[in-house]
């Protein structure tokens, strides 16, 4: 092995990839939340808090994944806090209080959700519209229908279904669990599957993607289907929690806590870098703060400058590793530099 292979071995082991990074950090915010809190006299462990710290992962954790898939495609869905206020919707009126619906309502749910990430891939890939205009118009056209459709709650959901929302195996809430489930498959449909590697390759440079032979449009198209599919699930949970369909859950800016998450994660959102596991440590990092802040009783104006410093700090952190590593990669190749000796 020659020397510039040993200097880039010993970096390697010396400098943990950054999903290690981004779970260390998340120990550490434990760790010192759980001093904090402590030295108020306080428990941050107690099972309450756990429930309350799990619970806050589900929600942001089914956008946020979706979330994932478009940013590493180097595009951007501000629609999801729509979509899933729309998709509490269909699921509650189409459930009627009936549990023979429930599979109905689902299947309607995925089915308007997927539509409305597929007008969204539709207009980024093929009409090449900014992903930031296209969602955010797309965002405001749910809510002029929400708002002139809908005054208040709609529909009725079954109790069982309701279990989605509040059942939970010991300070563990089942939807945690689906979360994770989903977290999971998207990791692996990421790294094992051949339209997870072509998002990658998209997202990293779209023009060599498609001289490589990758049909960059349709890998955007799925990204953005999947995108608004995670949304419908998540609106599925907010009509399990309210047990009516909230035509005013979008006011949540949800789709805003999903992007801190996957930045906080590692993802870049220039794309081409980052992933799923990451993105649910990022998700339980803004679990914990917030569990925190409401242990603490933080005024909610300082709560969000503190998330907003966190989130900043982890982007600058990002950057500069990036910037490190970019300017130690040697400008000639290995071969070469033996050839010059």
């Amino acid at each position: 092995m020659t020397r510039p292979d040993l200097s880039a071995l010993t970096a390697s082991i010396r400098r943990p990839g950054t999903t290690a990074l981004i779970y260390l950090a998340l120990a550490a915010v434990v760790l010192v939340s759980g001093v904090a809190v402590a030295l108020e006299g306080k428990n941050l462990f107690a099972t309450a808090n756990l429930v309350d710290m799990f619970t806050r992962t589900s929600l942001t954790g089914f956008l946020a994944i979706g979330m994932t898939l478009v940013i590493l495609c180097r595009s951007l869905d501000l629609s999801v806090g729509y979509t899933a206020a729309l998709s509490s919707l269909v699921a509650a009126t189409t459930m009627d209080g009936q549990v023979a619906n429930l599979p109905l309502a689902i299947g309607a749910v995925l089915l308007v959700s997927g539509l409305i990430g597929a007008a969204n891939g539709a207009i980024v890939a093929f009409l090449r519209v900014n992903p930031f205009i296209a969602t955010l118009g797309t965002g405001l056209i749910i809510k002029g229908y929400l708002d002139t459709r809908y005054k208040g709650p709609a529909g009725d959901v079954p109790e069982a279904f309701r279990a989605f929302g509040y059942s939970r195996i010991g300070p563990v809430p089942v939807s945690t669990l689906v979360m994770l489930a989903l977290a999971v498959a998207a990791i692996w449909f990421l790294r094992s599957s051949r339209t997870g590697h072509h998002m990658y390759a998209v997202g990293g440079d779209v023009d060599i993607a498609r001289m490589s032979g990758i049909r960059t449009d349709r890998v955007l198209l799925t990204a953005h289907v999947l995108c608004g599919m995670c949304a419908g699930v998540a609106g599925l949970l907010l009509a399990a929690r309210f047990g009516t369909g909230s035509a005013e859950s979008y006011t949540n800016l949800y789709e805003l806590d999903a992007i801190a998450a996957v930045v906080l994660g590692g993802t870049l959102l220039l794309g081409g870098r980052g992933g799923v596991a990451g993105t649910v440590a990022g998700v339980m990092i803004l679990a914990v703060l917030d569990s925190v802040f409401n242990v603490l009783q933080i005024d909610p104006f300082a709560k969000d400058v503190l998330r907003g410093a966190v989130i900043i700090a982890a982007v600058a952190l990002y950057a500069r590793r990036q910037l490190d590593r970019t300017a130690r990669r040697p400008r000639f190749p290995t071969a070469a530099a033996g050839r010059t000796r």
